[in-house]
């Protein structure tokens, strides 16, 4: 069984994200990293939970939604699997989540910036710039 405690996994009760989707892109973080690989076997729903400090059934609920996106098999009595990546579909399932959550993000980061005072428009624009970056070095 795979560690997937804090630091490496941990959630933030005063974000805007809801506490699951936090859990989901944790472990998404770690499955596209590499951290957590095929065959690897997660901590129980409930002992995940308990080490995060949330109910049994957020953990549950996000590791439905990896399992719905081809990361993650639920095994009854075998616990929860990550699965091997093999096929063009399951990637572009895997790149379509990923560019979900990278959208997500950048909303709640946009929104963090406008509660602290600074101007849409500056935002925009480093992300602008980001996108400029990114272009120009492909």
């Amino acid at each position: 069984m795979v560690n997937v405690q804090a630091p490496a996994l941990a959630v933030d009760v005063d974000s805007d994200v809801p506490i699951v989707q936090q859990i989901v892109n944790g472990l998404r973080r770690l499955l596209v990293s590499g951290e957590l690989s095929p065959g690897n076997a997660l901590p129980s729903s409930r002992a995940l939970a308990r080490d995060l400090g949330v109910h049994f059934n957020t953990v549950a609920q996000a590791y439905r939604t990896l399992e719905a996106e081809g990361w993650l098999a639920l095994k009854r009595r075998a616990g929860t699997v990550v699965l091997e990546r093999s096929t063009p579909e399951l990637d572009a399932r895997h790149a379509e989540a990923l560019a979900r959550q990278f959208t997500e993000e950048l909303r709640n980061l946009r929104a963090r910036y406008e509660a602290l005072g600074v101007e849409r428009r500056a935002l925009d624009a480093s992300i602008e710039a980001m996108i400029d970056d990114r272009r120009n070095s492909s």
